[in-house]
């Protein structure tokens, strides 16, 4: 994950900027640092996200929770054009509705889920994990397609609790009740 070095801290504005400039290059903003993504994606990494967004999807047809992938912005701090912390994580679950303008998410969502990379599990594991802490999102999950395991976080008392699960596993989805996500399935490549 490179950072751009700069004394300048962004907000919303001047990052959706960068991606009109170069729309081949993706971005994120967290705290006013700019960090450069990883250009493109293992099939491990889409096969993976493929059949977890294939899984919320069904589950959430006809409910009022939406499923979003990138690119698809979230501006964590709900503070649209002013935000400092803006991710495109590899998917989310928004159930407030509120929260949703037509082009992006203004707040943080119920669940986000990022898939690792080898280039990118420092920044997942530990800045974005403390931004998506401070912001609320009140479930986070880390899958490691190369381990294929999952880290879950759930949002108790301002800190996450921790679980971990196999690829054998059934892993409940805690904002979104009755719902398992079949990781045999998802890991199945």
């Amino acid at each position: 994950m490179k950072v751009m070095e700069t004394a300048e801290k962004y907000i919303y504005t001047g990052y959706a900027a960068l991606g009109d400039e170069n729309r081949d290059i993706r971005y994120e903003l967290i705290d006013g640092v700019i960090y450069f993504m990883s250009p493109g994606a293992s099939q491990a990494h889409q096969t993976t996200s493929r059949e977890l967004f294939l899984q919320l999807a069904i589950y959430l047809k006809g409910k009022p929770c939406e499923v979003f992938h990138p690119p698809f912005d979230v501006c964590l701090n709900a503070k649209g054009d002013e935000d400092s912390s803006t991710v495109q994580p590899d998917i989310i679950v928004v159930c407030d509705k509120s929260k949703l303008d037509g082009k992006r998410c203004n707040g943080a969502p119920d669940l986000i889920i990022e898939i690792l990379s080898p280039s990118n599990k420092k920044y997942d594991l530990f800045i974005k994990f403390r931004a998506y802490l401070k912001a609320g999102v009140r479930e986070y999950w880390v899958v490691d397609p190369d381990e294929k395991t999952v880290q879950t976080y759930i949002l108790k008392g301002g800190k996450y609790m921790a679980d971990a699960y196999s690829e054998e596993s059934a892993v409940p989805v805690h904002v979104l009740p009755g719902l398992e996500i079949d990781m045999q399935k998802v890991f199945q490549f």
